[in-house]
Order: C-alpha cells, then structure tokens, then sequence
C-alpha cells in the first residue's frame, strides 16, 4: 500500500533507500576522518582526565582523613562537655552547702556586741532591744539545730542560756517596776501603759523563752490593775453620787397621785435646779453628739460651785470613763500582751471584771429605788449608743456588760411605766378637789411625760416603749373623760376636754414628730369635740335657725317644698329676730369662748370655726328662702346681705 502511495507521490523507494544509505556512508566518513584530524586533542584530553582522576583520588583520601578526624573531636567534645556539667554539679552542691553552713555558724555565734549589749546596756536603750531581738533569733535558731542533731549546738548553748537569764531578769525587774508605779497615788496609769507599748518586745521575749516569768508578769498586771480599777471607780462612782439633786422622785410620784396627797414633790415650789419627774427639759441634751462624749464629770469641782446633775448625767459620766478606759485597756492588752479573740476577752475580764461586777451591784442597788421614769430611759438610750462607740472602736469586750445594764434598766422602766399607768386607772376624779375647766394637772404630766418618751425613743425606736405609751395614754383619755362627766353641763364638759386635748396635743407637737400616733390621736379627739362645743355655742343664740334650714332642707330633698308656704310666719320671726340679735350674740360668743379657753390660738381658732359655721348657715337660709314658695315673703327684704355679714364678723374673728 505505502509502494503504491510512493509511487503515486511520484518517488521510487528503493531508488530513495540506496539515496539515503550513500549519505549516512558520506557523513560517517567525514565524521572519521574529523576524528582523526582531532586524535592528538582527544589523547591530551585522555591525559588530563587520567590526571584529574590522580587528584580527586588524592582530595578523597585527605577527606576522608578529615572527616576521621573530625569525629575524634566531637567525641571529645562531648567528653568535655559531660566533665563540665560535673563540675557545675559539684560547684552548685558546694555553694549550697557553704550557704547553709554560713547560716548555720551566723546563727550558732555570738557576737561580741551582742553579749555586751545584753550585759551591760540599760533596758530603755535602743541597742538593748536591737540585741535581744538578735539574742531571741539566736535561740531559736540553736533549739531548731539542736531538734536537728547539730552537735555545735552544744558549744554556744551555755553562752545564750546564760545570756537569756541575764535578760530575762533584767526585762523582769523593769515591766514588775512599770508595773508597780501604777500604785503610786495621783498616778496616771496611762503614762506607764504607754511606755510599756513601746517595750512590748519584752513580754512577747519572756513569752518565748521564760513562760513561768511571762505568767508572773502578766499575773501581776492583772492584780494590779485589776485593784486600781476598782478602787479609782469605787472612789469616782461615791464622789459622783453626791452631786445627784436631793430631791429625787419617790414611790409615791406618779402621774395618777393628786397634789394634795401628801406634802412633798408637786407642793413645793420649784427649785432653782431641781430635777422634775415628768418633763424633759434640757435633761435630753444628755444623749446629744455633743454631751453624750463630752468629758467627765469633776465632783469635786462640782461640788465647790454647788453644781446637782440629774442621775443621767452621773450615769453618762460614769459610763463614758468605764468605756474609754475599757477600751483603751482592751487594745493596751491585745497589743502588749499579743492575744486577740478569746483570749483577748479573758485576760479583759480578768482586769475589768471586778469593777464591772461593781458597778452592776450599784447601778442594782439604785434603781431598786428609782422612780424617775424619764432618767432610766436616758441611761437606756446612752447605753445603746455608748455600745455602738465602742462597736466603732472594735471593741467587744464590753458586749455582755452593755447586755446587763439593759436588762437591769429595762424591766425597772417597765416598772415604773406601769406604775404610773395604774396610778392614773385608779384615780378617783371626785378626789382631786374642786372641779375646772382649765387643763388638768394630771393631763399636763402626762402630755410632758409622754412628749419626753416620745422624743427620745425617735433616734432609736423601741416598741415596746411604744406600747407602754400606748396603754399610758388610753389611761389617760378615760380619765379626762372621767373628770369631764363631773362637769353638770355638756358645754362645761366640752371645754374641760378641749382644754386638756389641745393642751397635751400642743406639748406633744413639741417635741413629738407632727405623724405620730399620740399627736394624731389627740388632733382627731380635738378636732371632734370642737366641732361639737361650736355646734353647742350657736345652739342657743342660732338654735332656731338652726332647725330650720334643717328642717326646710329636708322637705326640698324629699320634693315636699310646698309645705314652706306655711312657714312664712316663722320665717319672718328668724329673719328679724337674726337681723336685731347677730351682733349682740357673737360678741357674747366670742367673750364666751375667749373666757373658756387658757390658750388665745385656740380660742380664736374655735371662734373662727363657730363663724364660719354661722356664714354657712345663713348663706344656707338664703337658699332656702330663694326657693319659689317663700320667694314672695315681704320680710325677704329684710335679709343680711352675705358679703356684708362677713365684713361685719371680720371685725370679730381674727385672719377671717
């Protein structure tokens, strides 16, 4: 097929083929012969080869011997660097062991100026305290060796323990001595409490290495003080009870009791600084800011200016020395002494408690005596704030003794509370003389009584107080009625109530927080019977127009109008009987009312309210007579024009 595509293609392959082999025989030759012509070349090239390959033999060997070589040196290398980790090792164990054996002989030797200072130096010097520190770190350093097994223990124990009994006696004779200057008379013992703060290193030393010394000391401290305490409070709380006013409140003055039961307390007159029973006066400034830890009270200096302080005032006195000095001595102990919680508080107790325990016998031993209800509310209330001071100062020591002075004022308060409460139940009215209209003696203690309780209990709310007023005051109000229905004639009765409500409501007001319950239990009882005595008052000057306008209003809101045409001659009468008597009777009224009332407020506010009333009325008698069936009345013309009448009272009623 290909023979015939060539022949078609015009080409003769065998013809093709001999072509082809004559040129390959042609370029073989030339190829031959280039070759030859180059034979000397390729010999030089065959030489040089030959040479080259001698050189690189050569370079192999040197090498190979380098590379040998080299591998002997990281070898050593390596060798060299293990011997240098080794050494390293061992230098590091050496520093170590140097380390610890430099601590060990530091700790073990004693110093020259350690021993001198120790033996020779005054305990008030610096370098004193410097060494013992050292002397004390040293001890502990050789009792940890010697729990160790350190045998060179032994060489430097006789050394400190020598040095430690020189020291401790030395410490020991200079606190016993600090100790023993409190017993001076006229000594101030804060003087040596505060140089002993700066030596506390002391005790916390013989702590450490001579207990036995360190209970000694601390036993003696405590005897100590515990003696000073109590004879410096014993002294005070004697001294101050002689500057109490004479005249204090007994069993029998309680709020109930009439003036006239016996000769004494409300009979006499007042004295120049007498304590009363009921009111508070200035007495309250006792639990102020200011007075509650102003400083104590001097009964000598007192005594020479013939100055007398209610029992509160002794009582804050006294209590605030027994807690400034407690809490000082709370903090001297745990600092000086180095305990704190538990401990803290017995060893306080320790020194405190038998002047506690004494001033609790005294504190008994009064009230089973005390009637002046208002002094043991005070000495409630500076108790509860002197324990917050000392709750601010951190303090606790103090708690439980805070716990039994309230629940000795407590129940003697009650006491006297209820005492006072049946005092006023069992009051016989018919007992209290001749009768009056003005506020009663036993309305006005109880308002200033009351008033005191109240404003006191308002910085620290106690409920139970409150219930006790509570009980105290419905007393109260059932014996102002009481007294009232002694009275023959409603109005009397009504200006007898008026005059006490309005009396205690005003004292209370005072003192008392405008929202509290007494104040608006007593305006609602005022507001009431005032409202009754002006409807008492106009009754028998207006008592007829009155009923009218009552009746007439009547029939208009049942739709019975109509029948007011009957009234017309009844109408005449009120329009002119109004018209010629109005002035006369509210003049009558006012000088009534002015008369009957002891406070002017509250007699023009009661005179305001009865015209205001009568205003209301009469424009009320104007609408009625507006209505059709009397608007024919002649006698109409002879009405009061409001506005005049109201110009007219304005002459009568003050602000109107």
């Amino acid at each position: 097929m290909n023979s015939s595509w060539m022949k078609w293609m015009g080409v003769d392959l065998r013809h093709y083929s001999k072509q082809v082999e004559m040129e390959l025989q042609q370029i073989e030759q030339k190829s031959i012969r280039d070759y030859i012509q180059e034979s000397e070349n390729i010999a030089s090239l065959h030489n040089q080869i030959t040479a080259c390959d001698a050189v690189l033999e050569r370079m192999e060997q040197m090498l190979g011997a380098f590379q040998s070589d080299l591998s002997s040196i990281s070898s050593e290398i390596r060798t060299l660097q293990e011997q240098s980790g080794a050494m390293n090792i061992r230098l590091r164990n050496r520093q170590a062991v140097r380390g610890k054996l430099g601590e060990l002989v530091d700790g073990l030797v004693v110093p020259s100026v350690l021993v001198t200072a120790i033996l020779e130096a005054p305990v008030t010097e610096p370098r004193f305290l410097e060494q013992l520190q050292e002397l004390d770190a040293k001890a502990a350093a050789v009792r940890e060796q010697e729990a160790r097994g350190t045998a060179a223990c032994a060489d430097v124990r006789g050394v400190l323990d020598r040095l430690r009994v020189k020291a401790v006696t030395k410490i020991r004779e200079f606190i016993l001595q600090k100790i023993y200057s409190f017993r001076k008379p006229m000594t101030n013992y804060q003087i040596p409490q505060t140089a002993l703060l700066k030596y506390r290193f002391f005790y916390q030393f013989l702590l450490g290495n001579e207990r036995a010394t360190a209970k000694e000391i601390r036993d003696e401290y405590v005897e100590t003080l515990s003696k000073i305490y109590l004879s410096y409070y014993r002294s005070y709380l004697g001294r101050l009870m002689k500057v109490q006013y004479e005249e204090v409140a007994e069993k029998d003055d309680l709020m109930g009791v009439e003036d006239t039961a016996k000769k004494g307390f409300f009979s006499k007159p007042s004295l120049r600084s007498r304590n009363t029973i009921f009111t508070l006066g200035t007495r309250g400034s006792v639990i102020s800011p200011t007075e509650l830890e102003a400083p104590i009270l001097v009964p000598h200096t007192a005594q020479r200016g013939e100055q007398r302080y209610p029992f509160e005032a002794l009582f804050r006195s006294q209590h605030y020395a027994l807690l400034d000095n407690s809490c000082r001595e709370y903090l001297f102990i745990c600092e000086f002494f180095a305990v704190s919680g538990p401990a803290a508080h017995d060893l306080f107790h320790a020194v405190m408690g038998r002047t506690l325990s004494m001033t609790l016998k005294h504190l008994e031993s009064y009230l089973a005596d005390c009637y002046d209800a208002i002094a043991v509310f005070l000495c409630i209330h500076i108790v509860l704030r002197f324990r917050n001071i000392a709750a601010k100062r951190d303090v606790p020591a103090l708690d439980r003794y805070w716990e039994q002075v309230l629940a000795l004022l407590w129940p003697r308060f009650e006491l006297i509370l209820e005492m006072n409460v049946q005092s006023v139940r069992s009051t016989d009215p018919q007992r209290l003389g001749g009768l009056d209209t003005r506020p009663h003696y036993i309305t006005r203690r109880y308002a200033e009584f009351s008033s005191a309780l109240v404003s006191i209990n308002q910085t620290i709310p106690n409920e139970r107080t409150m219930q006790l007023l509570g009980q105290l005051q419905v007393e109260v109000e059932n014996f102002v009625l009481r007294v009232a229905a002694e009275f023959s004639s409603r109005k009397e009765q009504l200006v007898f109530l008026i005059n006490n409500y309005d009396m205690m409501l005003g004292v209370l007001m005072e003192r008392a927080a405008d929202d509290s319950k007494e104040v608006e239990s007593f305006q609602q009882l005022l507001n009431a019977r005032t409202q009754e005595f002006i409807e008492e008052l106009l009754s028998p000057p207006f008592g007829g127009l009155v009923a009218f306008v009552k009746e007439a209003e009547a029939l208009i809101e049942r739709g019975q109008a109509e029948r007011l045409r009957g009234e017309e001659a009844r109408v005449t009468q009120l329009i002119r009987g109004f018209g010629s008597s109005w002035k006369t009777s509210v003049e009558s009224l006012s000088q009534d009312v002015m008369r009957s009332f002891t406070n002017f407020r509250n007699g023009t506010s009661i005179i305001q309210g009865a015209l205001t009333q009568l205003i209301q009325l009469y424009h009320r008698f104007h609408r009625v007579l507006s209505q059709p069936q009397l608007r024919a009345l002649p006698a109409r013309a002879e009405l009061i024009n409001i506005h005049h009448l109201m110009v007219e009272l304005k002459k009568h009623k003050p602000n109107f």
